[in-house]
């Protein structure tokens, strides 16, 4: 199985790509302290779903299939972040500053159809674990 805790540590050192807006998958595991209704699993229940995921998903599983099963959050969850003003809701970006922190800070971190994770923190990710794919 992969090391979820190693993977989020070396994304955490990369920097960030220099690109003003990127498009972003995520599937949510959400624990059930974060506020989501029908979510019963426990933090550590969470942690230890989204290592399996993120397994499945570096040895080839099929990724949006995996947010149609899984995700705490609404299929597809497709994102588009910018850094530039306020976004465009009628396109689906939205301004980094209004989405979770640690989306923001996974998405940016990602090549394009590259995977990272971005942990439970009660402030940057308080809902959970997010699995990011960054789709553009």
């Amino acid at each position: 199985m992969a090391d979820l805790r190693a993977h989020i540590a070396d994304l955490e050192k990369r920097p960030e790509r220099k690109v003003d807006t990127i498009e972003v998958q995520h599937l949510l595991v959400a624990h059930k302290d974060a506020g989501i209704g029908g979510v019963t699993r426990s933090l550590a229940e969470a942690e230890k779903l989204t290592g399996q995921l993120l397994d499945e998903i570096l040895k080839g599983a099929n990724f949006d299939a995996l947010v149609k099963k899984h995700t705490n959050d609404q299929h597809p969850g497709i994102y588009g972040m910018t850094m530039k003003g306020g976004g465009d809701r009628a396109r689906n970006i939205y301004p980094r500053s209004g989405m979770v922190a640690a989306f923001g800070d996974v998405g940016w971190r990602l090549d394009v159809n590259e995977i990272g994770v971005a942990p439970y923190h009660p402030q940057k990710s308080p809902y959970g674990f997010h699995i990011i794919k960054r789709t553009k």
